[in-house]
């Protein structure tokens, strides 16, 4: 009797804009490999829609977007309204970096995901990428 294999989680790790500063995002991709999921990491200097496209054809379970320039007003709101525009209602925005709370509020309010501030255990966003997912998506 074959065991049926179940689909790895797919997650795109991205900086977008001139922020030149990827340790941490590489950090994160790392341990979110540690935890089975895919990661494809796009590398510095994305714009909100090559980070869009990327999702939309590597089909992703969830975008995470690591900022630390202070342009997170701009970014998140421009990358999910492009996600809303292709229909990509059931594929998670998340990310982190330097974001006041309030902020963090407002770009949850507008259907951001959690974000998660320097110094978080890799493991709490790898755990609630995992559970978004499961409560998200169906395969």
């Amino acid at each position: 009797m074959q065991k049926e294999s179940k689909r790895r989680l797919r997650v795109l790790v991205a900086k977008v804009g001139l922020d030149g500063h990827d340790r941490g995002a590489k950090v994160i991709a790392t341990a979110l490999r540690d935890a089975g999921m895919e990661v494809i990491y796009t590398g510095l200097r994305q714009t909100p829609e090559m980070v869009v496209q990327a999702a939309l054809q590597e089909d992703v379970d969830a975008i995470g977007i690591s900022i630390l320039s202070g342009a997170h007003m701009t970014v998140f709101p421009k990358v999910i309204a492009l996600m809303k525009d292709r229909n990509m209602n059931d594929v998670l925005l998340t990310g982190g970096g330097i974001i006041p709370e309030e902020d963090m509020k407002a770009l949850q309010a507008m259907g951001v995901g959690k974000l998660f501030p320097p110094g978080t255990p890799t493991t709490e966003i790898a755990g609630y990428i995992n559970d978004w997912v499961a409560t998200h998506r169906h395969f």
